[in-house]
């Protein structure tokens, strides 16, 4: 069963609280709604993890990384666009985060422009 998406929140997960307020704001400051998740657990357990238009997904956090939850949502049956952020990523995670339907992978820092035109290439899917 596919899950449609229903608004135009976009969900940032992330296990650093500094960039989790960062993302927000640059979000805010480009005009849209974001909601921040500390863990995929936190994010799973939420009622918008059937309704956010875009993730913006780190890699590694403890327990539960942004690769397993990619593959949890697809599982799920959950097609929502996610763009994954890291300062340890790798060629290989990246090839596998694309091959599993991720819009981007960027390396922490990040050039935000690039990060709000995927964002936008993601809403428009």
């Amino acid at each position: 069963m596919l899950m449609e998406r229903t608004s135009q929140l976009i969900a940032i997960i992330d296990d650093d609280e500094a960039m989790q307020d960062s993302l927000r704001d640059l979000m805010e400051a480009a005009g849209l709604v974001a909601r921040c998740f500390g863990s995929a657990e936190e994010f799973l357990e939420s009622d918008l993890h059937r309704k956010a238009a875009c993730l913006i997904l780190d890699i590694r956090m403890p327990r539960m990384s942004g690769l397993q939850l990619q593959a949890r949502l697809k599982e799920e049956g959950c097609n929502v666009p996610i763009i994954f952020i890291t300062a340890h990523g790798d060629a290989r995670m990246r090839i596998r985060a694309m091959r599993e339907g991720a819009v981007e992978f960027l390396a922490k820092p990040f050039d935000h422009q690039l990060l709000l035109r995927r964002i936008r290439t993601a809403l428009d899917m």
